[in-house]
């Protein structure tokens, strides 16, 4: 099975809705997905989907968000969300998709990446917890499945802060 890996294009957004569905078992994430579509923080080139015979089997989507403390804003990118077709999991899919969506984030010239998520999946990519550069979430969570990752060297140095991200992740 040959995946390709490759920039959503528009002729995909209806494939990404039924996938990110199917994969959750609801609408809510491909829902988020379209509104952060249309947000200010929606960065085309992190819209990835991986596809196996022009089929869509897998997305993922980095949105840029901000650490925030006091008046400082720093703006970072949020790993959210990231599905795979059932039929195609624990194939290595998700794993492209982060793997190549962070190299895309990095040649971007995007500085760093959190996710909230499973601590024994993404810690595989580098992630470790956000506490170690004094980064929360807005919500409670334990410490060990909010994560964030640098992707260049030192750009998370000196920064701490609450996760402030987009109204559409708390529209739906």
């Amino acid at each position: 099975m040959i995946i390709t890996i490759r920039p959503e294009q528009q002729a995909d957004i209806d494939d990404i809705f039924e996938l990110n569905k199917v994969a959750f078992g609801q609408e809510n994430e491909a829902r988020l997905v379209d509104l952060l579509r249309t947000a200010p923080g929606y960065v085309p080139g992190l819209s990835l989907v991986a596809t196996a015979e022009n089929t869509v089997v897998g997305h993922i989507l980095f949105s840029k968000i901000f650490v925030v403390s006091g008046d400082a804003r720093h703006e970072t990118l949020a790993l959210a969300p990231m599905s795979v077709l059932p039929g195609y999991q624990k194939q290595g899919v998700g794993a492209r998709l982060i793997t190549q969506g962070l190299e895309s984030a990095r040649e971007l010239g995007f500085g760093s990446v959190v996710v909230l998520g499973h601590e024994h999946y993404y810690t595989k990519f580098g992630f470790v917890p956000a506490s170690r550069w004094g980064i929360r979430a807005p919500i409670d969570v334990p410490d060990d499945v909010f994560m964030a990752m640098e992707l260049l060297p030192g750009s998370l140095k000196n920064i701490s802060g609450v996760v402030q991200y987009p109204v559409e992740f708390s529209a739906i």
